[in-house]
């Protein structure tokens, strides 16, 4: 069975680059049927997807929001089994709980079907 645990810092200072890691069990994550995915729910707010990470062979591949494509970056580490978000110059309107996941191409579409149980992050100075 499948695990995930996000782990980081639950404040950031404005400017500074938010860094996550989400380690993973019961499955490696070089295993290409696989998307490993970031998002976050700000307070009052819907979910909104961050950025995923997966492999085509031994090449790691990683996609992004566009509107957070500048300022992200996620990546994985084999040895360790987890895959990092990093997100630089944040503010005050990054504040949420962020949740890492595994997604699925189901052929048809793409979905959820693990999810770690968020940490919370707050940018405050």
């Amino acid at each position: 069975q499948v695990q995930l645990h996000a782990s980081g810092p639950g404040l950031v200072k404005p400017s500074q680059t938010l860094s996550l890691t989400c380690t993973v069990s019961g499955t490696s994550i070089t295993n290409n049927y696989y998307y490993w995915t970031w998002i976050r729910q700000p307070p009052g707010k819907g979910l909104e997807w961050m950025g995923a990470f997966t492999y085509s062979g031994n090449s790691g591949i990683s996609y992004y929001s566009p509107s957070l494509k500048s300022r992200t970056s996620i990546s994985g580490d084999t040895s360790k089994n987890h895959f990092t978000l990093q997100l630089s110059s944040v503010t005050p309107e990054d504040t949420a709980v962020y949740y890492c996941a595994r997604e699925v191409d189901y052929g048809l579409g793409y979905g959820m079907d693990s999810w770690g149980e968020g940490t919370a992050v707050t940018v405050s100075s």
